[in-house]
């Protein structure tokens, strides 16, 4: 079927300034997303003093994020994207999230404190306090939203933004999300001791967040309007290729060599970052014997570096190109950086070095996503686009589901008879996160290799590549 452009002659998104409030719109839902991802990652000494969650046990609250994911939730999120299109996949996951938010609240409130059930549950199992399980179920629920909420975003960009400055608008969109990292980072610590007067309570940053979260619910509904504009515009339906999408489809990107080779990458490079920011507070608090809130205000500059060069750096992957050498750089940056961590600063404890190996892990984390996630529409065919996201985030969660556990794992075997949260040795987890990175490398370079061989356009100019893909369906 033909689509029916408007009189104008100009779709919905071909107005620079439509496309990008839609942008801002659904970004604004992963960055409270993101708030609520990391809204006690700066309380980990505070978590264990008052509600008495042990390093594994607060290693296994911040894996279980990830958990259904594993288990296959992710590519069932995928299928549904594909097949129901992002304005229906877009708000059933801010919905998801906002009730998975509320469940964790409950579990570390005073409501549930004390009750029969806070008492089943913490004889229950394996030996945890109830209120770590039922916080942790309640991440998981949340996580299954947060998750699907990032592959609809991704697929939404792509969608709003083909042949447009593509990589740039995904490169804002992290930069958005990775700024709800430094708020609350900043804020969570400080909203503790204000609520909680001499008494700093976990509960009210928590529940701030879980305020924001129905907040961006809101704002991506009001996406979802002009989304129903721009296709009625097109006559495409909800997505285009829609109707060819097949669950063979499935099969072909696991038996894809270039799929897995993205995805080892990813899951490396991604367990070593956003496990580091559940630990990162409180590594620092150990290393240079701070305060909780000076530690979070030294952490909060690691999405600074992202912040401020993933734009620039989507500018530069629209108009010149090189995306696989940005992952080989930034995989080199990660090593580095837990390098210091864990040998270095322990020995030479300063403010100044560790606020400089946190905004080099920033910059780090700016090249790879940057240059990761504009590759893939590349790669990928357009009609299961959803279902690669959806499977890449698979086997990322994967790893961030195992790897807070086994960190926290180590961490406490690495302290025998250590009850002082800020006296831990980090040492060996730290030395973890750096072999990731290792690993990491290899796959970008592998990588780069792959691409120079069959030349699948990673280090190519994605303007120009939409040009040529504008050219090749004219001559189909």
């Amino acid at each position: 079927m033909e689509k029916s452009i408007p009189a104008a002659g100009r779709l919905l998104n071909d107005k620079w300034w439509v496309r990008w409030i839609a942008l801002i719109l659904i970004a604004s839902m992963m960055f409270f997303g993101y708030m609520f991802v990391d809204v006690m990652s700066p309380l980990q000494s505070l978590v264990q003093n008052q509600l008495g969650w042990s390093p594994e046990a607060f290693g296994y609250y911040a894996g279980a994020e990830y958990m259904l994911n594993v288990f296959g939730f992710l590519i069932v999120a995928g299928i549904i994207l594909d097949k129901m299109g992002v304005r229906f996949t877009g708000t059933l996951s801010a919905s998801v999230m906002f009730i998975g938010a509320c469940v964790k609240l409950y579990a570390i409130s005073d409501l549930f404190a004390g009750t029969a059930f806070e008492q089943w549950l913490s004889s229950w199992w394996i030996e945890m306090p109830g209120s770590a399980k039922l916080a942790a179920f309640g991440f998981t629920i949340f996580g299954c939203g947060c998750e699907m909420a990032g592959i609809t975003v991704s697929k939404a960009i792509a969608k709003w933004f083909k042949g447009k400055e593509m990589a740039l608008a995904m490169g804002v969109e992290m930069a958005i999300a990775r700024l709800g990292v430094f708020a609350v980072l900043s804020l969570s610590p400080r909203v503790a001791d204000w609520m909680g007067g001499n008494n700093p309570s976990v509960v009210a940053p928590v529940a701030f967040c879980t305020v924001l979260l129905l907040i961006g619910l809101i704002s991506y509904s009001v996406f979802t309007i002009m989304d129903t504009r721009l296709d009625r515009q097109t006559q495409s339906g909800d997505e285009e290729g829609e109707e060819e999408f097949k669950l063979s489809d499935v099969k072909n990107l696991l038996t894809s060599r270039l799929f897995w080779i993205i995805a080892l990458l990813c899951v490396l490079y991604y367990s070593a970052i956003f496990p580091f920011q559940r630990f990162g507070t409180n590594m620092l608090q150990c290393n240079l014997h701070i305060s909780e809130t000076e530690a979070a205000d030294l952490l909060r500059w690691f999405p600074i570096g992202a912040l401020c060069l993933t734009p620039v750096l989507g500018i530069l992957l629209d108009k010149v190109g090189r995306g696989a050498t940005m992952l080989i750089l930034g995989s080199l940056l990660l090593i580095g950086c837990h390098l210091v961590f864990a040998l270095w600063l322990p020995a030479n404890p300063s403010k100044v070095l560790a606020l400089a190996t946190i905004i080099i892990l920033g910059v780090s984390f700016s090249l790879v996503p940057a240059a990761l996630w504009p590759s893939v529409p590349k790669v990928m065919d357009a009609r299961y686009l959803g279902s690669a996201y959806s499977l890449i985030f698979w086997v990322q969660n994967i790893g961030l589901f195992g790897i807070p556990i086994l960190f926290g794992r180590i961490l406490e075997t690495s302290n025998p008879g250590v009850t002082d949260p800020t006296q831990y040795d980090y040492t060996n987890p730290m030395l973890m996160f750096a072999g990731l990175g290792i690993l990491a490398f290899i796959c970008a370079v592998w990588l780069k290799m792959l691409n120079t061989r069959n030349h699948y356009g990673l280090e190519d100019p994605n303007i120009l590549a939409d040009d040529e893909a504008v050219r090749l369906d004219g001559e189909a």
